[in-house]
């Protein structure tokens, strides 16, 4: 499981409950010493647990989460910021939450207020750290807008506290010390979990359900966005993706086997690994009977990217050809040598983050980043972005800030689609190695910067730019920001600290940038590579970018 993935599946269950919070609240970032799979270790926690409180809101509502740092331990990071991951964040970009990019990262013992309303959005979506690697400590939960009117409603019996899954990967060291190639130690279902060679007697995760209710495990939203009902049997899940499934509870009342099996050689589930319960009502209070490491049912209607369709049909931006955009932007990823860290370093000389910068005026988006780091985007223009597949360390889940983008390329297809393309947050770019893209699609109606980054956390540091989108009339609209976040890197970071907090921040780009390549359509397209400090990345890195969930006995 290499390198970190965090996945969150909403499904229709009921018996483990989060604690809950929202939409006005108080979230203080604290250490604690944890042992969620039975190894003991200091953690980055929201709300002194693991995964984070449920932070919850209806449709509409107002999100007002005011985060105090009160970190102290000195072996991991002191400073902490939070993304809303999935919330377009629509005229309120300065609480997106990117340390050094929307935001300069909160300090220990101060608070940062972030309110925002998301605006027409509902469904699954999650919280975490976005300072550095900090979420691979601990720091990340769930985050769900319940909508009154869901189009789907009649599909299900139960959706509230309890029906929550959460699936991440543990390391048994702190994100400051991780090696160059991190290998997960163990995967957690709702913050529960074994390794391999650990204690026997640790807990697993237990998901209750009533038999008889009106379950089917049938896809219903992806990323936020409705869509049209999908009967599967198992999810391969990449990091930063969430899906809302209905399951039926149709089974003999007993105990069953919910798997989730990371993406790594020889992964199984040996000493009850990689495994919680799925429990029903009036079952005993037991293990199930089978043997999860021989009895393995094969998956029959695996998920399938291109069979998932929007609920509402929306029309893709732009023409229905590839290229057919206003602005067509190709990032060729590649690794190329001299081995050399201080080409990573000079990416995050900038002390002021990109909102900032830009309200002020103090700073060209040019002078702040290295060439190539960041794209102006004019507004209310169709762009595409197209990535090859096939980059050393994949697959790599792509996430974009601001954002829906309709996949009109999925990997491992050779197909484009632009009728009725799934539209989500986070995509895979795919293992292939060659002729093989992901081609998305989205339309520039959000100003301001917004991160495009592989959301496996430790790629962070090497696999990112900024879009900046309407740039004039986002540093036009300075009365969007209120006084005490535009003034926040003056008065929350002294003089000292700053350059401290610069030091130990990693670079946010390719080590490496060529000339950057904006294609308007009609004009020849000319590739942009992006390259990998080598140190950091190996070709034969094999990370947890995704794992398959299965619902033991439901065909999987």
């Amino acid at each position: 499981m290499g390198l970190l993935s965090t996945f969150f599946l909403l499904a229709t269950l009921s018996g483990f409950a989060f604690s809950s919070i929202g939409p006005i609240a108080h979230l203080s970032i604290a250490n604690k010493v944890i042992s969620p799979d039975g190894y003991t270790r200091a953690a980055v926690l929201a709300g002194g647990s693991f995964p984070g409180p449920l932070i919850k809101g209806r449709k509409g509502s107002e999100f007002s989460i005011n985060v105090t740092d009160a970190l102290t331990d000195t072996s991991m990071d002191l400073s902490t910021s939070i993304h809303w991951h999935g919330i377009f964040q629509q005229h309120t970009n300065y609480v997106d939450g990117v340390s050094f990019v929307t935001q300069c990262p909160i300090v220990p013992k101060e608070s940062f207020v972030y309110k925002f309303t998301p605006v027409n959005q509902a469904g699954t979506y999650w919280y975490h750290s976005h300072f550095k690697n900090q979420y691979c400590d601990g720091l990340r939960g769930p985050l769900v807008i319940y909508d009154p009117n869901d189009p789907h409603r009649q599909l299900y019996d139960i959706d509230n506290d309890r029906s929550v899954i959460t699936l991440s990967d543990w390391y048994h060291y702190v994100s400051t010390v991780a090696p160059t190639i991190n290998v997960a130690n163990s995967t957690l279902i709702n913050g529960k979990g074994r390794y391999s060679g650990g204690p026997t007697n640790v807990s697993l995760a237990e998901v209750y359900v009533h038999h008889g209710k009106r379950h089917e495990l049938t896809v219903i939203e992806v990323d936020g966005q409705n869509v049209q009902p999908l009967l599967v049997d198992s999810l391969q899940i990449f990091a930063g993706q969430r899906y809302s499934v209905i399951l039926h509870a149709n089974q003999s009342i007993g105990n069953y086997w919910i798997r989730a099996l990371p993406n790594i050689s020889g992964a199984n589930y040996t000493n009850l690994t990689n495994l919680a319960i799925l429990h029903y009502d009036r079952a005993p209070n037991q293990n199930p009977l089978t043997d999860p490491t021989t009895d393995i049912p094969t998956s029959v209607l695996a998920l399938n990217e291109t069979d998932l369709h929007p609920l509402v049909p929306q029309s893709v931006p732009g023409e229905p050809v590839a290229g057919g955009a206003d602005i067509n932007i190709n990032l060729n990823v590649s690794l190329v040598a001299p081995l050399n860290l201080h080409q990573t370093d000079r990416a995050h000389r900038n002390s002021i983050p990109r909102t900032t910068a830009d309200l002020s005026g103090a700073k060209k988006a040019s002078d702040l980043l290295p060439s190539g780091s960041i794209y102006g985007l004019a507004p209310n223009k169709s762009v595409e972005i197209t990535i090859p597949a096939g980059a050393a360390g994949g697959p790599h889940p792509v996430h974009l800030h601001g954002h829906a983008f309709h996949v009109v390329r999925s990997a491992g297809n050779s197909t484009y689609n632009f009728d009725n393309p799934v539209i989500r947050d986070v995509v895979s770019i795919g293992n292939a190695s060659t002729n093989d893209n992901v081609t998305i699609r989205f339309f520039t109606d959000n100003p301001g910067p917004w991160f495009l980054h592989c959301h496996i956390d430790w790629h962070l540091n090497e696999l990112a730019i900024t879009l900046n989108s309407d740039w004039m009339r986002f540093r036009a609209d300075e009365s969007m920001v209120p006084p005490e976040v535009s003034q926040w890197c003056s008065l929350k970071m002294s003089l000292t600290s700053r350059p401290r907090i610069l030091r130990r921040m990693p670079g946010r780009i390719f080590a490496q940038l060529t000339t950057p390549s904006l294609t308007r359509r009609g004009t020849p397209d000319h590739s942009l590579h992006r390259v990998w400090n080598p140190l950091k990345l190996l070709p034969f890195t094999f990370p947890l970018a995704h794992g398959y969930l299965h619902f033991s006995d439901y065909h999987t």
